[in-house]
């Protein structure tokens, strides 16, 4: 099957997806286009909800299964977008719309590249695919709804913008919800309990925190206080102070030692994390993918932002076409480069380890 032809099919697939709104749990059209794909190539593919997926065609229940993965729902386009978001327009090089740098770009690419093995036996891994719902919300009915559904995985390749460089590990995420209380009262009245004068003392204790483990890949744990909300009125000294923060979790760290260290010692009144699924993930760096990358030419980096990686128990690596940079910046584009070079890439690094 020759790769320049499933090059250009890739491309006109994701002008396809760019041209149908595919919103966080809004994928329905969108999976119809990756439908067509399976089935104009003869792929046995399976819907599951908004998620489309198949299995390499000499899939062998005793080798090691690698999971390819990227996303098809995209966020709401931004307020400052100058070109029509759910328009594919083609300039300098350049391949404009919503989605198509993330992770259109990646997912495209990596259907063509499953495409190019599908029908390959003797293979050291089966392959699976999953065109994946709701990336951007972290919703229920996305890939951690599928892991229980697809043969076990091994290892992953997901697709997300790394200008084809190997994100050997993924920073988790915690969102905090944390009440500072204290006495309500009126305002002319003294009051030594005042709940946002409380508030000082824990916003420099979480400006103040540096968690002792660090990591080579991905630095230290960072904590940001993002939200504050207190009061109703002018006259009303509120019963209590509102506080979201952040917390990018490196290696170092699960996700609930995160929560019993800032249980433990925030000077708060409560702080109740959202949820703890959203762990750091990585690779070996000895890993067979890793290091065929590497001679490729290929770098490796710690990436700061979150994706599908965080609900997978195996080793993932993050790689695909596109600039992390660009995701949901206004007048999103790919280069059409990027999109033909990112799937050499996948083809090549495939053919260094499963062949």
């Amino acid at each position: 099957m020759a790769i320049q032809d499933l090059t250009n099919d890739a491309i006109s697939l994701l002008k396809k997806m760019i041209e149908t709104q595919s919103f966080s749990s809004e994928e329905t059209n969108t999976a119809l286009h990756i439908e067509d794909w399976f089935r104009r190539y003869d792929i046995d593919y399976k819907r599951t909800k908004n998620n489309v997926w198949a299995v390499s065609k000499h899939f062998d229940e005793a080798k090691p299964t690698l999971l390819l993965n990227s996303h098809h729902d995209t966020v709401k386009p931004n307020s400052a977008y100058t070109k029509d978001p759910f328009k594919a327009l083609v300039e300098d090089g350049k391949l404009y719309g919503l989605g198509s740098n993330d992770a259109g770009g990646c997912l495209v690419a990596l259907i063509a590249t499953f495409t190019y093995y599908y029908n390959h036996d003797n293979l050291k891994y089966n392959l699976v695919i999953v065109a994946s719902a709701e990336e951007e919300s972290s919703g229920p009915d996305g890939l951690n709804s599928m892991l229980s559904i697809i043969p076990k995985v091994d290892v992953a390749i997901v697709g997300e913008p790394t200008l084809m460089n190997l994100a050997v590990a993924e920073k988790g995420l915690v969102v905090f919800d944390a009440i500072i209380e204290g006495t309500p009262s009126h305002a002319a009245h003294p009051n030594d309990n005042n709940a946002i004068y409380n508030s000082i003392e824990a916003l420099q204790w979480f400006k103040d925190l540096r968690f002792e483990k660090g990591s080579e890949a991905l630095g230290d744990v960072k904590l940001t206080v993002t939200q504050i909300n207190a009061g109703s009125q002018h006259n009303v000294v509120p019963g209590h102070v509102d506080m979201v923060i952040d917390v990018r979790v490196n290696d170092a760290y699960s996700n609930a030692e995160i929560a019993e260290i800032l249980k433990e010692k925030a000077p708060v009144t409560s702080i109740t994390p959202r949820s703890l699924r959203l762990n750091s993930s990585s690779i070996p760096m000895e890993h067979d993918l890793v290091k065929a990358g590497i001679a490729m030419g290929r770098t490796t980096y710690g990436s700061p932002t979150l994706s599908d990686q965080a609900v997978l128990s195996c080793p993932s690596l993050k790689l695909g076409p596109g600039d992390s940079t660009r995701s949901h910046s206004a007048d999103e584009f790919i280069f059409v480069k990027e999109i033909e070079e990112g799937i050499k890439i996948y083809v090549e690094l495939l053919n260094r380890v499963i062949v």
